[in-house]
């Protein structure tokens, strides 16, 4: 098999060649077809993600050393299965959900692998989708993505996924509520998009960049501001009390920006890793009822609703363009520099 790994941090990812797995115990084997291409990529490449104050985590200290191979929306045809993983369907396309446990502790066994304390995540602490082969740890992680463009199908493990569990945490809210998604990324075009999949239409979107705008508006944003112009806060005020926010940043300047729009008992939901700190006032915290929540991917019960989503015509495709499998190092450099409008995919060789 082979794969794109990374061998040092914060340089481009090399190319490997090594014997392709066997499956043992309850672990499948999956001939991947397709693997999204995700800007929290980006962050592990680079070694570390910056946590405020001058302080980065290390994702030496997560027990992580190259070679890594990434990647965390994989999609490809089930080939084979260790004994004791039961009946597979073998020569089937399935979607990888990627967000795997210890599968023992509590959360495992609640069916919220995403929240494991010992967590055994595709694509960072075990072998991921930048390569043409991916072991699986168990079969339940398969998800049946039939009728949905399988070039398209792979982003929904992650940027579908997480945005999805970021905006269930707003509910309820109403067909009147101002909702902003901080960020026009891939990130930001899909919580837009589950946002109208779940009938909402009152939603502004906040970017640096205007030229993905448009983006923003066909995937249904009904207003579209500049997060830097000065006069952005007022607007935002302007319309009445902004109920709910989705951070898909993660940045100091978008949090003081979505904080200050919200009207009392407000929800403020953190989802991006760009990385900064927050200072936040304990009395206006109070005094506002504001709830200020981070949300971390999702589980594999949340991601079957979200193709369920798609597979009904609900959740509209936002823009996916494709790559060889010997581009997703320099795919990455343009998800660093901001200039990806939508997702980008790897096309297996």
């Amino acid at each position: 098999m082979q794969s794109y790994d990374v061998t040092e941090w914060g340089k481009p990812l090399q190319k490997a060649i090594r014997e392709t797995p066997a499956p043992r115990g309850t672990e499948v084997l999956v001939k991947l077809k397709y693997c999204g291409v995700c800007h929290s990529d980006v962050h592990i490449r680079d070694g570390y993600f910056d946590m405020g104050g001058g302080k980065k985590f290390h994702m030496s200290d997560r027990g992580m050393k190259p070679p890594i191979t990434m990647g965390h929306e994989p999609y490809g045809t089930v080939l084979s299965a260790g004994p004791d993983a039961g009946p597979v369907p073998v020569g089937q396309d399935r979607l990888v959900f990627p967000w795997t446990g210890c599968g023992t502790c509590a959360r495992c066994l609640e069916g919220r692998d995403n929240l494991c304390p010992a967590p055994q995540y595709i694509g960072i602490q075990r072998s991921g989708g930048y390569a043409d082969h991916l072991l699986v740890p168990h079969p339940r992680y398969l998800v049946d993505a039939t009728g949905v463009d399988p070039s398209y199908a792979p982003i929904l493990a992650c940027s579908g996924l997480t945005t999805y569990s970021a905006v269930n945490k707003l509910k309820p809210f109403a067909a009147n509520d101002w909702i902003v998604v901080m960020g026009a990324g891939g990130l930001g075009l899909m919580a837009v998009a589950m946002l109208r999949a779940m009938g909402h239409e009152r939603i502004v979107c906040c970017d640096i960049d205007s030229s993905k705008f448009a983006a923003a508006r066909a995937a249904g944003a009904a207003a579209t501001f500049d997060a830097a112009a000065a006069d952005t806060p007022a607007k935002l005020l302007a319309l009445g009390g902004v109920y709910g926010a989705v951070d898909l940043v993660g940045a100091t300047q978008t949090a003081q920006l979505a904080m200050g729009a919200l009207r009392k008992g407000g929800r403020y939901i953190i989802v991006g890793l760009y990385g900064g700190e927050i200072a936040l006032s304990m009395v206006g915290t109070v005094q506002r009822a504001l709830t200020v929540q981070g949300s971390y991917v999702g589980n594999v019960q949340e991601l079957r609703e979200v193709v369920a989503l798609a597979q009904s015509g609900k959740l509209k495709p936002i823009p996916v363009a494709t790559c060889p499998m010997s581009d997703i190092s320099s795919t990455l450099d343009k998800l660093k520099a901001g200039s990806v409008i939508g997702r980008i995919v790897a096309k297996m060789d």
